[in-house]
């Protein structure tokens, strides 16, 4: 389990933990809203085969105290940065702080790690609620691009403990 000080605005603790044979279902069964699915999948089912399959994504179950609320997944590149993806909060969650608190507290997770170089992510430049948060939470845009996707990368200190 990946554990930090966050809450989101309900006071709920957010936490990630290993998809398992208990949360799998829930997890799987996370849907974005309907405007969002030009950059998401459709389920977050999706995301957990292309970790299971893919061989390069880990997923974790996005908490918000003992209940499944998102979806988030990283990988380590072959320079040694690590890359944040697949980060999908269910419809009925959002707007409550939760994928903020869930992107910061892996982060910071990953920025600890042995061999972290950096901390990457990407997103559609249309997509208008990544394009606010992810700078807010401390990623710049790097000007390089992957596939259709901007490449944004961590600067600054690390924000939770």
């Amino acid at each position: 389990m990946i554990n930090s000080s966050l809450r989101d605005r309900a006071g709920r603790r957010i936490s990630l933990r290993p998809v398992d044979d208990d949360n799998w279902r829930a997890v799987a069964d996370v849907v974005p809203r309907d405007d969002q699915r030009a950059w998401v999948f459709p389920m977050a089912a999706r995301y957990l085969l292309l970790s299971a399959r893919g061989g390069t994504w880990t997923s974790l179950a996005v908490y918000a105290d003992e209940t499944v609320v998102g979806h988030l997944m990283w990988a380590v590149d072959d320079d040694g940065s690590r890359w944040i993806g697949g980060m999908m909060v269910d419809a009925a969650e959002q707007g409550r702080g939760v994928g903020a608190a869930a992107v910061t507290t892996l982060a910071d997770w990953l920025r600890a790690q042995p061999g972290c170089v950096a901390v990457r992510l990407s997103y559609h430049p249309e997509n208008r609620a990544a394009a606010a948060l992810y700078p807010r939470l401390g990623f710049t845009p790097t000007g390089e691009r992957e596939d259709d996707e901007l490449v944004a990368e961590l600067t600054g200190p690390a924000t939770s403990g």
